[in-house]
């Protein structure tokens, strides 16, 4: 692989702003969680489990509330060059992708309902890969639309190459 395509991490952090949507999902989350245990532990009854359980179980999804959000902050990374589209996502679990450009197929841009309170936006990126599209979450909605611009220009400029 010629290093302008190794696998490498992608150089761009998304918003930090980003950050506080992922924490009100990771509270959302939660709270549901909770809700459902004590919905089937207390209030219907339907298993016998001491109350220390569902304390853990509260304090395992504050944990999650609290370290989920910055953590996937510090992973999630994208990065463009003149060849190619880098993304590294993922919190546990960490997933590096190269999209070349006369890969890419579509370009799509996606504002949440939440995401959109905070200025934030999507860039997907579709390729002809079996693994599915490059998702880029979390950008600043003016830089997400540049992005788009950026590369659909870019993937033109490949295509008009090859032909």
């Amino acid at each position: 692989m010629s290093e302008g395509r190794s696998l490498r991490e992608p150089a761009q952090r998304v918003s930090p702003r980003a950050r506080l949507v992922w924490l009100i999902g990771a509270m959302a989350e939660s709270l549901l969680v909770m809700v459902a245990v004590v919905l089937v532990v207390w209030v219907w009854d339907w298993v016998n489990v001491s109350t220390w359980v569902v304390v853990i179980v509260g304090l395992g999804l504050a944990a999650y509330v609290a370290i989920v959000p910055q953590w996937r902050y510090l992973v999630h990374r994208w990065e463009v060059t003149d060849t190619a589209v880098y993304t590294q996502t993922g919190w546990w679990a960490r997933e590096r992708r190269i999209a070349p450009m006369s890969r890419i197929q579509t370009v799509d841009y996606a504002e949440g309902a939440v995401s959109r309170l905070f200025g934030l936006a999507s860039v997907t990126v579709t390729t002809a890969s079996a693994a599915g599209a490059l998702e880029i979450s979390g950008l600043d909605k003016v830089r997400a639309r540049q992005l788009v611009d950026e590369l659909t220009v870019k993937a033109d400029a490949v295509e008009g190459d090859a032909t």
